[in-house]
C-alpha cells in the first residue's frame, strides 16, 4: 500500500512545521524561492514555447507543458515550500491527529502570502532584465495570460481542482520510487500532463501574471484579470490537494493505518 510515501508526506509536514516555529522569516523565505523556482520554469516554457507560436506552430503548448518541468525538480530538490503541495501535507497530517488545524490554515496562508511575495521579486527582476521588452518575444506569454483571465469562474474552479490533484500526484508518486531517475521522469512527466491539459495552477498563475503585468501588455490584461483568476482557482487547488488527496489517501488506507499504529504500541 501507500504507507511508506504517506510517512514521507508526515515527516515533510512536520519538517515544514519545525521551520516556521523556529523562524517565521525562514519558513517565509523558502515560500519565497518556491514561487520563484516555478518564475525560472515559467520563463523558460514561454521562451521556448514562443519560437513554435511565432510560426503558428500546433507545438507551441507542448513545447512549454515539456520545458516548465524544471519548476518541479527545482522545487522538489532545492527545499522550497509550495503553497499547493502543503494543502495536502498539512491537511493529511491534520487528519492523522499528528498537526493542530489552527496551524494548518496559519502555514496555508503564510506559504500563500510568501509564493506572492517570491512571484513579485521574481518579475521584479525579469523586468530588470529586459528579455521581454520585445514584443516579439512576450507574445506567446501574454496571450496564454490574457486567455486565463476570461476564463469563466466555474471552469476555473474545476480546472483548479484537477490540477492539484495532478501536481501533488507528481510530488506524492516519486516517494514510493526509489531511484532518483525514476522519481524525475516521474515528476516531469505528471507536470507534463497537467501543463498540456490546460489545468490551473495558483502559484504558477501568479508568477506569470506577476511577470505579464511588469511588461508591455494589452489592457485585456489587468489585476482585476488576476483576481477573476486566482480566486476560484486557488479555492480549486485547495480541493484537489486537501480533499482528493488528503482525505482520499487517509480513508483509503485508515485500517492499514490503524492496525500499524496498534503494532507499534
Amino acid at each position: 500500500m501507500e504507507n511508506k510515501p504517506l510517512e514521507q508526506v508526515e515527516y515533510l509536514a512536520f519538517k515544514k512545521l519545525k521551520v516556521y516555529r523556529e523562524s517565521v522569516i525562514r519558513y517565509m523565505l523558502r515560500a519565497m524561492m518556491a514561487s520563484m523556482f516555478i518564475g525560472f520554469g515559467v520563463i523558460v516554457a514561454f521562451k521556448s514555447g514562443n519560437y513554435f507560436y511565432a510560426e503558428h506552430s500546433p507545438f507551441a503548448y507542448p513545447m512549454a507543458a515539456i520545458t516548465f518541468g524544471v519548476a518541479i525538480l527545482l522545487i522538489a530538490y532545492g527545499g522550497a515550500d509550495l503553497f499547493t503541495g502543503n494543502t495536502f501535507y498539512f491537511t493529511y497530517t491534520a487528519m492523522r491527529k499528528k498537526m493542530k488545524w489552527s496551524e494548518v490554515f496559519i502555514l496555508w496562508c503564510m506559504t500563500y502570502v510568501g509564493n506572492i511575495l517570491g512571484a513579485i521579486c521574481f518579475a521584479l527582476l525579469i523586468y530588470l532584465t529586459a528579455l521581454y521588452d520585445d514584443p516579439a518575444v512576450s507574445g506567446f506569454l501574454l496571450s496564454v495570460v490574457d486567455k486565463k483571465m476570461h476564463v469563466p469562474t466555474a471552469q476555473l474552479f474545476f480546472r483548479g481542482i484537477l490540477c492539484n490533484w495532478l501536481v501533488c500526484l507528481a510530488f506524492f508518486i516519486p516517494m514510493a520510487l526509489k531511484d532518483d531517475l525514476a522519481k524525475i521522469v516521474t515528476m516531469l512527466l505528471l507536470v507534463f500532463c497537467f501543463f498540456v491539459s490546460g489545468y490551473e495552477h495558483s502559484i504558477a498563475n501568479m508568477c506569470t501574471f506577476a511577470i505579464a503585468l511588469v511588461i508591455k501588455h494589452p489592457e485585456t490584461i489587468s489585476y482585476n484579470g488576476v483576481i477573476h483568476n486566482l480566486v476560484p482557482v486557488t479555492i480549486g487547488n485547495i480541493i484537489g490537494g486537501s480533499v482528493l488527496m488528503a482525505c482520499f489517501y487517509y480513508y483509503v488506507n485508515k485500517p492499514f493505518l490503524d492496525t500499524d499504529e496498534k503494532s507499534h504500541k
